[in-house]
């Protein structure tokens, strides 16, 4: 035998001997740690399982986390503009000469509606150029307005240094410089005695007293002017009445807080009936807009102040402007009830109560396009492109309304315009629409714009029916601002009496306003006046309405 063998053999000899210990220092260690073999694999799966579980858990919650982080930025986004940017909400294209309408290529739209949106776009924007080379060039011939000339001009004369009579001589006496500034003097109070005198008559020997005249609330030392002015502070200025008692301190007179809440009950019970008469008339109109918005009050009950909602209806046009509470309820059984009998169009927001008005004979329900275009900008982070093309055709519409506007079309005319511009652009919009909402994710932001939009399209596109008829609801907004801006500074109203009386005011400060008539002259017209109609009923109380009195060119 070789030596290379024996050293081959030896080597299998050594490796056999090694594996054998190896195999029972092994079995002596599983016995000790009482280990079972077959449990090992079973073991090592459970601990992929157990880490599969707690990654999936991670992820879980880091989602939930983006979601919540998404959700903060938009906030955070919102506040921002509210406290910074600017408020309009009129889409203005970042980059007017990229081609927003790709998407739109894809609607199923029949050869002539395309054609027709098209026209219709290019004619838009054609005006659109043109109105704006308008307003630049009034821009730049604008001058400065002066002081109104109905102001009273008080006069002083100031003259060189040294100047003395007798040893000069004025060069400009007849057209001489002069500058103004404006300048106020502060409020004032004032005790206002009336004497009656008695009298006998010669001829008869009858006796005659002068007659006290009629006070706005009888027993009282509140004037017309002082009443008036207590309303217009709060409501107009929105100064609470705890203030304005503050304020008659520091001009040295002290009227009881309690005393000033009386006269504003009291005043507010003046107003109802004609509060009750302008919503009749109101009524008796074919067009309307409504709204809802938050009106804090105190729920003595509950022991602390609760969310109600006060409702404006507006008639767009006379102006006219209706706040109604109703307990602080936002109910259907609200909407029922304002408008029964109500025959005509009428013009709200998404809120869903407003549906159970659809069936309802006679009524036309209109949606606002504003809303819609909310949609769509909230979505613009999650979607930009089908957002801002979607903006950039509601703007379109937009365009044919400031045409109408700078135009002073008439509503013949507005809506032979609507029909021939804005409608041919609702059809391509609506089937895009239609062709986007398959294309998109569900639960979106993009998807809701899309359903929000296509659900009310019917009602949003009905104002292209009637001139008279507005594309959105801001008008109606726009009047419901007052009541958010009182909030900030009265915060609350103490029951729902005063909520009540907070609605009355309201109703004529805003028709007031529409009027072109102020509101303080017309309350103080309105006090000398009420009791006129005590005891003549033949005489319409509507006569005391706003927009009436200046008619009639009393105010």
């Amino acid at each position: 035998m070789s030596e290379k063998s024996i050293d081959k053999d030896e080597l299998i000899h050594q490796l056999l001997t090694d594996r054998d210990r190896l195999f029972r220092e092994n079995s002596r260690l599983r016995a000790a740690l009482n280990v079972d073999p077959g449990s090992e694999k079973q073991n090592y799966q459970e601990q992929l399982a157990t880490k599969d579980s707690i990654i999936n858990r991670k992820e879980a919650l880091l989602e939930e986390k983006n979601v919540r982080i998404a959700q903060l930025e938009k906030q955070v986004a919102y506040l921002s503009r509210q406290l910074y940017g600017g408020k309009a909400e009129r889409y203005i294209n970042p980059n007017p000469e990229a081609r927003q309408l790709d998407l739109f290529e894809g609607a199923c739209l029949l050869p002539g509606e395309k054609e027709a949106a098209i026209k219709a776009e290019q004619e838009i924007k054609a005006e659109k150029e043109a109105r704006a080379k308008r307003m630049e060039k009034a821009k730049n011939t604008a001058v400065r307005k002066s002081l109104p000339e109905n102001l009273e001009r008080k006069v002083e004369h100031v003259y060189p240094e040294g100047y003395n009579q007798d040893e000069w001589e004025l060069l400009d006496e007849k057209d001489p410089l002069y500058t103004e500034v404006l300048v106020k003097e502060p409020a004032k109070f004032y005790v206002l005695r009336t004497y009656r005198h008695k009298a006998i008559r010669k001829a008869d020997h009858m006796i005659v007293t002068a007659d006290c005249p009629t006070k706005p609330i009888a027993k009282s030392y509140a004037s017309s002017s002082l009443l008036a002015d207590l309303m217009v502070d709060k409501y107009v200025d929105h100064i609470p009445f705890y203030r304005q008692h503050k304020q008659f301190e520091r001009l040295g007179v002290k009227i009881p807080e309690p005393t000033i809440l009386g006269w504003f009950q009291q005043v507010s019970d003046l107003l109802m009936p004609l509060h009750f008469r302008l919503w009749e008339l109101m009524k008796n109109t074919d067009y309307l807009q409504c709204d809802e918005t938050t009106l804090p009050v105190v729920r003595n009950d509950k022991h602390k102040t609760v969310k109600g909602y006060i409702w404006l209806v507006r008639d767009p046009m006379s102006g006219r402007q209706y706040f109604y509470w109703d307990k602080g309820s936002r109910s259907g059984e609200v909407v029922l009830k304002l408008f029964a009998g109500y025959q005509g169009a009428l013009q709200t927001d998404g809120y869903e109560r407003y549906e159970l008005l659809e069936g309802k004979k006679g009524i036309i329900l209109l949606s606002c396009w504003a809303h819609a275009r909310r949609k769509f900008t909230d979505a613009i982070k999650n979607d930009k492109e089908r957002s801002e093309s979607a903006l950039e055709q509601i703007q379109l519409l937009y365009e044919i309304e400031r045409q109408i506007k700078d135009q002073e079309l008439s509503f013949k005319d507005a809506a032979a315009l609507r029909k021939r511009l804005a409608y041919p652009i609702m059809v391509r919009f609506e089937k895009w629409l239609v062709t986007e909402h398959a294309k998109v994710i569900k639960g979106s932001p993009i998807e809701t714009a899309i359903l929000y939009t296509y659900k009310r399209f019917n009602k949003l596109s009905r104002y292209h029916l009637d001139g008279r008829y507005s594309i959105d609801n801001n008008g109606i907004e726009n009047a419901a601002r007052p009541v958010a801006v009182g909030c900030k500074n009265y915060l609350f109203c103490q029951n729902d009496d005063t909520a009540e009386s907070t609605a009355i005011i309201y109703s004529f400060m805003g028709c007031c306003k529409a009027s072109g008539v102020d509101f303080r002259t017309w309350m103080i017209y309105f006090l000398d006046h009420i009791h006129d109609y005590d005891m003549d009923y033949t005489m319409d109380i509507a006569e005391l309405l706003p927009d009436k009195l200046k008619a009639s060119g009393i105010l």
